[in-house]
């Protein structure tokens, strides 16, 4: 009997120390998406999952389709707003694989679902010319001046990437065909992830943020005056759902004198932030929402990383899916009366005649 006590218990300690192992691995470990990205200057990952599930936090605008996006929709019946479950997103922006003008480049992974059959019939129609490489097809489609090349990796499955080398879409490929790995990807996705908190919806991983020279592109991820501002670092953003959005964004800079002189910039710019408050307030009708978003507000040095964070309510998430409350319309004033001219008595009509 304590034989069969003791094995039951070895037992349950071994399942609990494998799960603990896979939990940490899976901590460790970018997703399946990310990993088969190549090596780049800048990493984002979004879970759209999540973004569909903000319908019920609000009334989503509609959203408008083009002719173009119109016409993709009609041909593969694949919606992204709807089907898209992950993206992840290479982006290149120094080195061979940026652009000859310094432009970034990039390359992707998405996972979603749609017809595999009807999508590959609409890439046929783009594209210039087919190659097959590891019993995949890759379908090289001329795009404003560039070639972008697509590759069905699976079901569900798909790679992209505008780069002029075309070794970068076969690395996607040779790396879907190895068994999943923890420790796979490239080695700024593997060296900094660790640093993404767990159960992040939406990262990114910035390397150099300074020498993003896109202007458009740069403004997305970052605004030039916070680009320079964290040059020499690598940026680590975030943005999870715990009851509310929580906002993180840490610089790594290479020495504790750059994370200082970082860290008093965003602390007076914060405090800037922070004066503008009342006003914002007021102008929201003393929105205590608004109030809770920029007291959370915060700006933190520990050595050579500089943390920023903030905290969205959901009231102020709601507000802002469902855009400004539209005024009531000012009430119509009653049509005046029409006066009517008295009739003339009949009796004074006969004495004038």
């Amino acid at each position: 009997m304590r034989k069969r006590t003791r094995l039951t218990l070895l037992v349950v300690l071994l399942v609990a120390a494998v799960l603990a192992l896979i939990v940490v691995l899976r901590r460790q470990a970018p997703p399946e998406a990310a990993r088969l990205l190549p090596g780049a200057d800048a990493f984002v990952y979004l879970d759209l999952k999540w973004v569909r599930r903000l319908a019920s936090l609000g009334k989503v605008p509609a959203v408008t389709h083009d002719p173009d996006y119109e016409k993709f929709i009609n041909e593969t019946g694949f919606q992204f707003e709807r089907d898209l479950d992950e993206a992840a997103f290479a982006v290149h922006y120094t080195g061979p694989l940026a652009g000859p003008d310094g432009s970034p480049r990039f390359s992707e992974v998405f996972i979603g679902r749609w017809n595999s059959e009807r999508v590959s019939e609409y890439l046929k129609k783009l594209a210039r010319s087919q190659e097959s490489y590891r019993e995949i097809q890759i379908f090289d489609i001329p795009l404003e001046g560039r070639t972008v090349r697509v590759a069905m990796l699976g079901v569900g499955t798909v790679a992209v990437s505008n780069t002029d080398d075309p070794l970068v879409i076969r690395g996607i490929i040779d790396r879907s065909r190895k068994l999943a790995s923890p420790f796979g990807g490239p080695s700024l996705l593997r060296a900094y992830y660790k640093k993404v908190p767990f159960g992040s919806l939406a990262w990114a991983i910035l390397s150099n943020p300074d020498q993003l020279k896109s202007t458009r592109i740069g403004d997305w991820l970052l605004p030039l005056d916070y680009r320079q501002m964290l040059s020499q670092s690598v940026v680590v953003a975030s943005v999870r759902f715990f009851r509310a959005i929580h906002l993180r964004v840490e610089g790594f800079f290479p020495d504790e004198s750059k994370a200082a002189e970082t860290s008093e910039k965003m602390g007076a710019w914060l405090a800037i932030l922070h004066s503008l408050e009342p006003n914002i307030s007021e102008g929201a009708g003393g929105d205590q929402d608004v109030k809770h978003f920029f007291d959370s507000l915060r700006a933190d040095q520990n050595k050579n990383r500089v943390t920023v964070t903030a905290i969205m309510p959901l009231e102020f998430v709601r507000k802002a899916i469902a855009g400004p409350v539209p005024e009531a319309p000012a009430p119509v004033p009653p049509p005046a009366p029409q006066l009517q001219k008295p009739k003339r008595h009949a009796g004074k009509k006969k004495l004038q005649q």
